[in-house]
C-alpha cells in the first residue's frame, strides 16, 4: 500500500506543479522534472563551488587585507547573503519559475512590472554571462599555471589561457546540450569529486608544510594593505569581492524550478543548503591554505600567471609536483562549475526569449524536441562568452573586472526583485511554504538591500592607487554600458512587443488550497 500511495502522491504533486505553471504563471510545461532535492542542491553547490572559486580568484582579496581580511570578510558576507538567500527563497516558494528574479520582479512590481522585470532579467542574464567568462578564465589560468610550473623557462602570454578558455567553454556547452538527461547524475558525481578534491587539498595543506606553517598572527591578526593608498576601511570593503564570488549565487537553482517536483519546497531548501555548504567548505579551505604560507611577500610578488595560489601551493608542499597536483584538483573541481553555470545561464536566456524579450525569440525560446534542453539559448550564451573572452582575457585587472561585474550585476538583479517586494508591503503574491513572518521578512529584506547598495558602490572602486588606464576597475563602465544597450533595446523593441511573464493570484490561491486538501487526504489514507 505504501509504495502505491507514494507513487500516487508523487504523480499528484507533479500534476499540481504543471497546473500552477500553466494557470498561475502562464507557461506550459516544456522541460522534464528530472531533478530531486539532492541533485538540485548538488547543482547549486557545484555552481558556487566556493572553495575552488575562492582559491581561483583570491588575488584581489590578498592585496585588500591579506588572510585576516579574507577570513573575517567571508563570515561577514555570508551573514548578509543569508538575508539575500532568505528573501529570494521566499519569492521562489511563491513563484517557482525558471525565470527566477526576472519573473519575481515582473510580478511584485505591479503596474511597473513590465519595465522592472525586463531590466532585472537582463541584469541577471548578463551576470551569468560574466560568471561563465570568469570561470572559463579561472580554468585557463589554472591550466597555464600548471604548465608554467613544469616548464619555468617558458614565458607567459595572454593567448595561452585564452586557448584553454575556449576549449573548456565549448566542452562544457556540449555537455549541457547533449547530456541534459544525465545532468542530475553528472551533478551528483561532480559533487563527490569536488568534495573529494576539497578533502585531499586540506589534508595536504595541513600535513606537508612540516613546521613551516604561518603563525596565528599572520593568519588571524596582521592586516596587509597592498592597494597603494586606499584606507584600511575601503581596502577591506573592496576585498569582500572574493567572498561574494564564493557564496554569491543564491538564485542559481531557482532557474531549474520547472525541472524539479514540488519546487515551492525544494528550491528554497536547496538555496539555503547551498549557502551553508559554500561557507563551510570555503572557510575550512582558506584556513588550511593560509596556514600553508611561509613567505607572504613571495605570494604578493608572484609571477605565476597572476595566480598566487600556485605560489602558496609551492610553499606548502615544497615541490613543483605537489603544487601541480593541488592545482589539478582545483581544475577538476572548477570544471563542473562551468557546466552548472552554462546550465543555469542558458535557462535564464531561454526564459527571456519565451517571453519575447530577446532578439529572434521564436528561435532562442525553443526547447530541443529530443534533447529536452534549450539548446539554442545555451549555444548563444557560449558564443557571447567567447566574445567576452576575446576582450578581457590576458589582464589581471580585466579578470577582476569580470568577477566584480558579475557580483554587481547579479546583486542588482536580486535588488530588482526584493525592492518592489518591500514597496508592495510584501503582499503582491500568495506566499508559499517558505514564508517569513511579516515583520521579520521586512527586516531581512531591508538588510539584504542595504548590503547590496553598499557593496555595489565599493566593488566599483579602482583596485589599486594611483589609478591608471591599465589598473582601472571598469565594472561601472561595463554595468552602465550593458544597461544602456538594454535600455535601447527596450525603447526600440521591448515597449512594443514585450509583454512579460504573468501571474494569476486567484489561480495561485486555488492551487494552494487544493494542494493542502490533497495532502490532508493522502495523510488520512496512509493512516488507514
Amino acid at each position: 500500500m505504501a509504495p502505491t500511495s507514494a507513487n500516487r502522491a508523487s504523480k499528484g504533486n507533479i500534476q499540481v506543479d504543471e497546473a500552477r505553471l500553466e494557470a498561475a504563471l502562464g507557461h506550459k510545461q516544456e522541460l522534464v522534472r528530472g531533478f530531486g532535492l539532492f541533485s538540485l542542491t548538488s547543482l547549486g553547490i557545484i555552481i558556487a563551488n566556493s572553495w575552488a572559486a575562492t582559491g581561483g580568484t583570491i588575488v584581489t582579496a590578498l592585496y585588500n587585507g591579506g588572510p585576516m581580511a579574507v577570513l573575517y570578510g567571508l563570515i561577514l558576507v555570508t551573514i548578509f547573503y543569508a538575508f539575500i538567500s532568505a528573501s529570494l527563497s521566499e519569492l521562489a516558494s511563491a513563484i517557482p519559475s525558471a525565470g527566477g528574479v526576472y519573473h519575481w520582479s515582473s510580478v511584485v512590481a505591479g503596474k511597473y512590472g513590465r519595465a522592472a522585470g525586463f531590466f532585472t532579467g537582463y541584469l541577471n542574464a548578463c551576470a551569468w554571462l560574466l560568471s561563465a567568462a570568469s570561470m572559463s578564465s579561472v580554468l585557463g589560468n589554472e591550466a597555464v599555471a600548471m604548465y608554467l610550473l613544469r616548464h619555468p623557462g617558458v614565458e607567459w602570454h595572454s593567448w595561452q589561457p585564452f586557448i584553454v578558455f575556449l576549449v573548456v567553454l565549448w566542452m562544457c556547452c556540449a555537455i549541457v546540450c547533449l547530456g541534459n538527461r544525465y545532468l542530475p547524475l553528472i551533478n551528483r558525481i561532480s559533487l563527490v569529486l569536488s568534495m573529494g578534491g576539497w578533502f585531499i587539498t586540506i589534508v595536504v595543506l595541513a600535513v606537508m608544510p612540516r613546521g613551516r606553517h604561518a603563525s596565528n598572527a599572520q593568519v588571524w591578526r596582521i592586516y596587509y594593505n597592498e592597494t597603494g593608498g586606499w584606507s584600511d576601511g575601503i581596502c577591506f570593503l573592496s576585498g569582500l569581492l572574493n567572498a561574494a564570488f564564493a557564496v554569491g549565487t543564491p538564485d542559481c537553482i531557482s532557474h531549474l524550478s520547472e525541472e524539479v517536483p514540488q519546487p515551492e519546497r525544494k528550491v528554497p531548501q536547496g538555496i539555503m543548503l547551498q549557502l551553508l555548504t559554500a561557507f563551510l567548505t570555503a572557510f575550512v579551505y582558506l584556513i588550511a591554505l593560509f596556514y600553508g604560507i611561509n613567505d607572504i611577500d613571495a605570494v604578493f610578488n608572484t609571477n605565476v600567471n597572476y595566480f598566487p595560489v600556485a605560489e602558496i601551493y609551492l610553499q606548502a608542499t615544497g615541490s613543483t609536483a605537489g603544487a601541480v597536483g593541488l592545482i589539478a584538483l582545483l581544475f577538476l573541481a572548477t570544471f563542473p562549475t562551468l557546466v552548472g553555470t552554462l546550465t543555469t545561464g542558458g535557462r535564464m536566456w531561454w526564459s527571456l526569449a519565451r517571453d519575447n524579450a530577446t532578439p529572434f525569440p521564436s528561435f532562442f525560446g525553443q526547447v530541443h524536441p529530443t534533447l529536452d534542453c534549450p539548446v539554442n539559448a545555451t549555444v548563444a550564451m557560449a558564443v557571447m562568452v567567447s566574445c567576452l573572452g576575446c576582450v578581457y582575457v590576458g589582464s589581471t585587472t580585466a579578470f577582476q573586472a569580470l568577477i566584480s561585474s558579475f557580483i554587481v550585476l547579479s546583486t542588482l538583479s536580486y535588488a530588482g526583485a526584493i525592492v518592489p517586494h518591500i514597496l508592495s508591503r510584501r503582499r503582491s503574491v500568495v506566499l508559499g511554504p517558505f514564508a517569513m513572518p511579516h515583520k521579520i521578512g521586512y527586516v531581512v529584506n531591508i538588510l539584504a538591500v542595504l548590503y547590496i547598495a553598499v557593496t555595489v558602490l565599493f566593488f566599483c572602486f579602482p583596485f589599486t592607487l594611483p589609478v591608471t588606464v591599465q589598473n582601472m576597475n571598469y565594472t561601472s563602465v561595463i554595468t552602465v554600458g550593458l544597461m544602456t544597450l538594454v535600455g535601447i533595446w527596450w525603447l526600440f523593441q521591448g515597449m512594443r512587443t514585450y509583454k512579460g511573464p504573468t501571474y494569476s493570484r486567484e489561480a495561485a490561491e486555488r492551487l494552494a488550497m487544493g494542494k493542502q486538501e490533497s495532502s490532508a487526504e493522502m495523510s488520512a489514507m496512509d493512516g488507514m
